[in-house]
């Protein structure tokens, strides 16, 4: 990481050309910058319009300037916006401008964030909400990214470590003080309670992490089935009818193919996986192994079974959880029971109602959960220890109290690494890289 002194900017605003462009300028020389570019220092968060000016005082161009000083601001520094003609030429020419003065040189990624979570101004849990709301495609997503960057889930985390370090307080009170006319042990009682109504909050939280992790990262639906069941036909008219988001087409038809649709909000991660049964050529004994591991990784499997011809591989019986989903509907003249579902693709039957069904199914699973819930697996890897730590104070009765008010403060030194208060340097690195530059 550069010097965190010096003043940095960055496009913050999307791809050129565009029709405004937003700078962002944050540190120490602002002022001086203002003064250079525009000749004075506008009034504090009130929008004027200036023409700014490189350093032969020629025009680079018009536009609004905002300043914010510190410590009120996006990263707690002296911060200004430019916002100007999004053009590669004007950009360019106003970079140049920048990059001359010393002290002043281009952000890295996620510089303005970092610089927020070190002056106190966000923690990880919002830094990270904010990096998911800006690459959030879906509803849910959109959702659970708001309250994350908006400091839902760390005022629930604020509020746990509160309730742990009350405890470790007053149970060290009454080591210090032991009043002989009080009850032994009355304030212990009450504390040991009060950690086993946490366990429990926390327990269900965690429970929670796996619907968190469904709606940030996608929940994975694998078509399967024999060859030629009409697996292949599926993805691509269900991706044709929900405009995929992204389509991620692999080298061979062998391999897992893999489309993101977005149904009711969702990111819906629909896999086509190569037929299953037992494979001669190489290649093709490569894609059934890859099948089988995206059927171990699935929320759902779509078990397709060809109506005109039902075969169903032996070792996808056991395939859970599963919807079977009989084909070629238009290809047969009685229906039978025996599936959960039946389509077609040639004429589309079957197909909304398959929709509906996925989004059913993924909705279940998240329902009745606020969206303070965990969802990402260093979140759930922290929550762990801090359970299992949690754990060990409540159940080791037998053990002395100083050692049980221990693995309460450790528990919450985890529910710290969270947020980022305690302990997380080696983390920083790895969670600002993944930004924007500009953000």
């Amino acid at each position: 990481m550069a010097m965190l002194n010096d003043t940095i900017y960055a496009l913050s605003s999307g791809a050129l050309p565009s029709g405004v462009s937003v700078i962002r300028i944050s540190g120490p020389l602002i002022k001086d910058i203002l003064v250079r570019l525009i000749g004075s220092v506008p009034t504090a968060r009130k929008a004027s319009y200036r023409t700014i000016r490189a350093r032969n005082d020629q025009p680079i161009d018009s536009g609004l300037v905002l300043f914010f000083p510190a410590p009120n601001s996006f990263t707690g520094e002296d911060v200004a916006e430019l916002q100007i003609h999004g053009s590669r030429a004007v950009l360019a020419a106003l970079f140049h401008a920048l990059g001359d003065i010393p002290g002043v040189r281009m952000a890295v990624e996620g510089e303005f964030s970092r610089r927020a979570f070190e002056n106190g101004k966000l923690d990880l849990v919002e830094v990270e909400g904010l990096a998911d709301l800006i690459s959030a495609e879906t509803e849910m997503q959109r959702r659970l990214a708001v309250e994350h960057s908006a400091g839902g889930l760390s005022t629930l985390y604020g509020s746990w470590a509160e309730r742990l370090t009350r405890a470790r307080a007053l149970i060290e009170a009454e080591l210090d003080f032991p009043d002989e006319d009080d009850v032994p042990g009355s304030v212990s009682d009450i504390v040991w309670a009060d950690m086993g109504k946490l366990r429990v909050d926390m327990e269900h939280h965690l429970a929670a992490a796996s619907a968190g992790e469904i709606i940030r990262d996608g929940f994975k639906v694998v078509i399967a089935g024999a060859p030629n069941a009409g697996k292949s036909s599926l993805l691509n008219a269900l991706a044709r009818r929900d405009v995929a988001i992204v389509t991620e087409i692999a080298g061979t038809t062998r391999d897992v193919l893999q489309v993101d649709l977005d149904i009711d909000g969702f990111l819906i991660k629909l896999y086509d996986t190569a037929g299953l049964r037992e494979a001669d050529d190489r290649v093709e004994m490569e894609g059934v192994r890859r099948a089988r591991i995206a059927l171990g990784d699935a929320d759902l499997v779509l078990m397709l079974v060809d109506m005109t011809d039902p075969q169903i591989p032996d070792d996808l019986e056991q395939a859970s959880p599963h919807v079977t989903v009989g084909t070629k509907k238009d290809l047969i003249d009685i229906a039978a029971d025996r599936y959960d579902l039946q389509i077609s693709t040639a004429t589309g039957e079957g197909l909304t109602e398959l929709r509906r069904l996925i989004g059913n199914i993924v909705d279940k699973r998240v329902a009745g959960l606020s969206m303070a819930i965990p969802s990402r697996q260093r979140h759930k890897d922290s929550l762990t220890k801090c359970l299992t730590a949690l754990d060990a104070a409540i159940s080791q009765t037998d053990a002395n109290l100083e050692l049980r008010t221990e693995q309460l403060r450790i528990a919450a030194e985890y529910l710290g690494r969270i947020t980022g208060r305690v302990d997380v340097e080696q983390l920083l690195e790895v969670i600002f890289s993944e930004f924007c530059i500009g953000k």
